[in-house]
């Protein structure tokens, strides 16, 4: 009787998982398994060194008045292909990158009340796990509608997560690190007022997600490749630890809009045992499709100054007047009274372009150049700005001659206002404007509820628009840098002239909110970054905002007292940390000139490398990275902490044998403090070898930055061999 019942619950079991398929990541560390169950529904589980990574989780797409997608499936074909190449990105982290995967192909098909066949395809990579839904041409599958996607990831325990509420129209939020479990809006919605547009889901986080098991493990959840379908977030079921994708919804409460042959973006899954490992993961990049520009030649990695700090800490106005309740094209802008405190003037431009070219900079950025500034905000006003009219005080003609003439570019700015319909309409007039008078680059902005009303930031509708813009200005061979978007997920190798996004909380927000903790920094690269390069804004040298209360002319929404919550030696390792091919220097042109030992480090600085190493990590504690600048002999570190003071250990192996090199470090000063102390630094310079291990003392909320240069004769008499300090 035992034995007949033992054979019954083996075939029960095996009957649960019909047509199980397994797959091995290159390495042998990853173990990956698809099964269908009795009902045809589509599972899957992963592993990673034999820990169990994501348990028996469920596929599937719920499609609108037609039958499902998620079950009722017989496999039909299973194919398999294995991938090892490298290619080189036109910029980037590293100069070569290497695609090496394992691939299982699974066609599925439904053969009642209609024959219907979808494809699920796996990719497991020696970092992690991508798969993508696939729909092919079929004459009982044509045009559908997205009602949900049912994917899961179902966890292994109550991991600790880095996270911050579900929102499909804003990403500027900060961190919050809890359990799954505990992960609840209210913890930080409550302090988020300063946020322009939120919506923060219940139950709800964002991709990418970062976690961190009790035995050990890390493990990212993101998407790659994001074109033509909604961002993802992830709801959690704290009932049985159940991740599911969840779709932002259009105006009318559909996902998205799909007609065969077409796919889904790519869900992935990095893990390591090493939290360096999840910063060095190439996987996203690799998920995408290579370069549509053949020529790129023209795409530059971009370090500039701007008007804009000014306007944040209250000194500057992006308006021209006082006036309110105007029209874009029933108003005489040269009629108006100007305010007197309008920072995008020729004569202030002017002297930052002269900064820019005496410091070694490519541009200048201009905020607030083009009329409309006096009530755009908040208004869900269509027709704000045309993007090719200045103000009165803005000469473009003789400013376009003034910065060639100092071999500077100016930085276009088009702040959109969420009307998107609007931007839509004015796109070319706005990029042959920019091409006419000298501008390789935009700063777009969308800040506010989105026109078409009803739509979401991180909709198919808007998802669409995010990548026609990239698509358009690559085509008049403009570079661009996206604020408020959705955030990236690699794209930036297939249209290589989209530098760089926002898409999380900036710098900014510490002139005029409660600011971002000193934590914030440390956990950005494991979370927002994963997905693509941070416009972050870093670079503030005036950490105290009570400082600028005397020059503000009039009254400014930026509080009294409140400061960037680092020190002034992290503001230079965020150059170095917060991977971007586009840096600003983001402060005023007086503080720079303040501090100007300081600031050689921001002058010296690369922002286009040929390697990057992760020497140390922990998401929410401490980052120390090294990278080589492009062509050169030349590399930087940076180092960052959290609120608590520690050492970073800097082992100086990637040099080039029997190299000395100059290393001069900029850290913080022993009673230097984020709160207390935040702008005493100190700058030393030593003889380094790849056998040096650097040990620098980091103050709470504090950091480090090194630049290494092969030394010279006068730099080996003049500077002593580095010894770690008692």
């Amino acid at each position: 009787m035992k034995k007949i019942i033992v054979v019954l619950l083996l075939l029960l079991t095996l009957g649960a998982q019909l047509f199980a398929q397994e797959l091995t990541s290159p390495d042998g560390n990853f173990k990956f398994s698809f099964s269908l169950t009795q009902a045809g529904e589509p599972m899957y589980q992963l592993s990673y060194k034999s820990k169990p990574v994501i348990k028996q989780s469920r596929l599937g797409i719920e499609v609108k008045d037609q039958q499902s997608l998620a079950s009722g499936f017989t496999l039909e074909k299973i194919e398999t292909s294995r991938k090892d190449e490298t290619w080189d990105p036109v910029w980037g982290e590293v100069k070569t990158i290497r695609n090496n995967y394992n691939e299982l192909a699974l066609t599925l098909t439904q053969s009642s009340p209609k024959q219907r066949s979808m494809i699920i395809r796996f990719r497991l990579f020696n970092d992690g796990l991508g798969f993508r839904y696939e729909f092919p041409r079929q004459p009982n599958l044509e045009h559908f509608v997205v009602k949900d996607e049912v994917t899961q990831f179902a966890m292994t325990g109550d991991h600790k997560a880095f996270w911050i509420p579900g929102d499909f129209d804003t990403n500027e939020y900060t961190y919050s690190t809890t359990t799954l479990t505990k992960a609840d809006k209210s913890a930080r919605v409550g302090s988020a007022d300063e946020i322009a547009t939120r919506n923060p889901i219940n139950g709800a986080v964002q991709t990418p997600l970062m976690m961190k098991s009790a035995d050990g493990l890390y493990i990212n959840i993101h998407e790659a490749a994001l074109v033509n379908y909604p961002a993802m977030i992830l709801s959690i079921n704290k009932g049985n630890l159940t991740l599911t994708s969840t779709l932002a919804p259009d105006a009318v409460g559909n996902k998205a809009y799909l007609q065969t042959p077409s796919h889904t973006p790519w869900r992935t899954i990095i893990v390591s045992d090493k939290a360096a490992d999840i910063l060095a993961s190439k996987t996203i990049l690799n998920l995408n499709e290579p370069s549509v520009i053949k020529d790129t030649d023209w795409i530059k990695p971009t370090k500039y100054v701007g008007i804009w700090w000014e306007m944040h800490v209250g000194v500057g106005t992006w308006y021209y007047a006082d006036d309110v309740n105007l029209t874009l094209d029933n108003t005489d802008w040269k009629s108006l009274k100007p305010n007197g405190r309008h920072s995008a003037n020729t004569t202030n431009t002017k002297r930052y372009i002269d900064f820019a070219a005496k410091n070694g900079f490519d541009g200048v950025l201009i905020e607030g150049w083009n009329v409309g500034w006096e009530d755009w905000f908040g208004q869900w006003k269509e027709n704000v700005f045309d993007f090719t009219t200045p103000y009165p005080d803005f000469d473009v003609k003789e400013l376009h001659r003034y910065a060639a003439s100092k071999n500077v570019k100016l930085i276009m700015h088009h702040e959109t206002s969420g009307s998107v319909t609007n931007y839509e309409r004015r796109m070319d007039d706005a990029y042959k404007f920019m091409k006419e008078n000298g501008y390789d680059a935009v700063k777009t902005g969308y800040v506010g509820k989105i026109i078409p009303r009803g739509e979401w930031h991180d909709g198919q509708w808007m998802v669409n628009h995010y990548n026609r813009v990239a698509k358009k200005t690559a085509e008049y061979k403009i570079m661009l840098d996206a604020h408020e978007p959705v955030r990236p997920t690699g794209l930036h190798r297939t249209y290589p002239n989209w530098l760089a996004c926002e898409a999380a909380r900036g710098n900014e927000f510490n002139a005029w909110s409660i600011g971002s903790p000193p934590e914030h920094e440390t956990i950005l690269p494991f979370t927002r970054i994963m997905g693509g390069p941070m416009d972050y804004t870093p670079g503030i040298f005036q950490i105290k905002m009570d400082y600028y209360v005397a020059k503000r002319p009039f009254n400014n929404q930026s509080p009294n007292g409140f400061a960037i919550h680092t020190t002034l030696a992290k503001q230079l390792a965020l150059y170095v940390t917060l991977y971007s091919p586009l840096q600003m220097a983001a402060d005023l042109p007086e503080n720079y000139e303040r501090f100007p030992d300081a600031f050689e480090f921001i002058k010296d600085v690369a922002v286009d490398w040929d390697d990057t190493q992760i020497l140390e990590a922990e998401p929410g504690d401490f980052i120390t990275t090294a990278r080589k600048a492009k062509g050169k002999e030349a590399w930087f570190i940076g180092a960052i902490t959290d609120e608590q003071k520690r050492t970073a250990n800097m082992p100086l192996t990637f040099l080039k044998p029997g190299q000395k090199y100059l290393a001069t470090i900029y850290s913080d000063k022993p009673d230097a403090d984020w709160d207390k102390n935040p702008m005493a630094y100190q700058i030393e310079n030593v003889i380094v070898t790849g056998k040096t291990i650097l040990a620098i003392n980091l103050a709470p909320g504090g950091g480090a930055a090194v630049s290494l240069k092969p030394a010279t004769t006068e730099d080996l008499k003049k500077w002593k061999a580095y010894k770690v300090k008692k």
